[in-house]
């Protein structure tokens, strides 16, 4: 059979049409996510969403950027960033919007610090690891129970976001041992101060009081001269009571009878 005119023709063109509408979509999903990351208002709302305490512990995750990127793009994008969510160029959203820059403002020190960058690097290349551990264990006990190995991670998507899952709770849980630390220094710093007041006031105390019996030494000295004198006036009243002859008592004596005469 032979194809009737223009089948050919008419045929190709809704391919045509089907790839130019494939184009468009995709460069209308760039323009999208491109407006996602340059709206101010969009970004300010990524910041501050619900869980953004928790999501922002992670600085990659703030600066909207791959670990694996270098410094010099990680700055770039930090600066469109710090722009976008500026409070001066959101003055209808003013107090958010500086919540924002504050975010943005941290994740890019945390990064431009050679050592605690690093130190962020070590939480992703551990969440990594322990995922790979993680999927071999699923796996092995999977062939052990004579089951397909394949598990989810397999996917590349669901293994990126199983370490994005576990490289969040590992920021987590170094921010509650950092708080736990801290918390510690406090109550070491507050044990420790009010050791140095008790002390202090012990010192004061110690002072007052030598202070005191300083300023009555003379008081007393004369108080035990007076005493001494006393004392010695006394003796000498005693002695000389001693010395001298005994008085003579006088003794009544009754006049003596006389016998009546008859």
């Amino acid at each position: 059979m032979s194809s009737k005119p223009g089948t050919s023709s008419g045929s190709s063109a809704p391919v045509g049409k089907e790839v130019e509408f494939q184009e468009f979509y995709t460069e209308v999903k760039q323009i999208e996510k491109r407006d996602s990351v340059l709206t101010p208002v969009q970004q300010i709302e990524r910041l501050l969403r619900a869980g953004s305490t928790y999501f922002n512990l992670n600085p990659f995750e703030v600066l909207n950027v791959d670990p694996d990127q270098p410094l010099d793009e990680i700055r770039t994008k930090y600066k469109r960033l710090s722009i976008l969510v500026h409070p001066d160029k959101n003055m209808d959203d003013r107090e958010r919007a500086q919540l924002a820059f504050e975010a943005v403002n941290k994740a890019w020190k945390t990064l431009e610090n050679e050592e605690t960058r690093q130190k962020c690097m070590d939480i992703i290349e551990e969440a990594k690891a322990r995922t790979d551990i993680n999927v071999q264990e699923k796996k092995k006990k999977l062939k052990k129970e004579g089951k397909s190995t394949r598990v989810e991670e397999d996917d590349p998507e669901k293994l990126k976001h199983a370490v994005y899952v576990l490289t969040m709770k590992l920021f987590a849980d170094l921010e509650r041992k950092k708080r736990t630390q801290e918390q510690r220094d406090m109550e070491d710093r507050k044990r420790k101060r009010e050791d140095e007041i008790e002390q202090e006031e012990k010192s004061k105390f110690e002072k007052e009081w030598l202070k005191n019996y300083e300023d009555s030494r003379e008081g007393r000295v004369a108080s035990w001269k007076n005493f001494q004198t006393g004392a010695s006036k006394k003796k000498e009243k005693k002695e000389q009571a001693v010395d001298k002859p005994a008085k003579k008592i006088k003794v009544f004596r009754p006049p003596k009878h006389k016998p009546e005469s008859k």
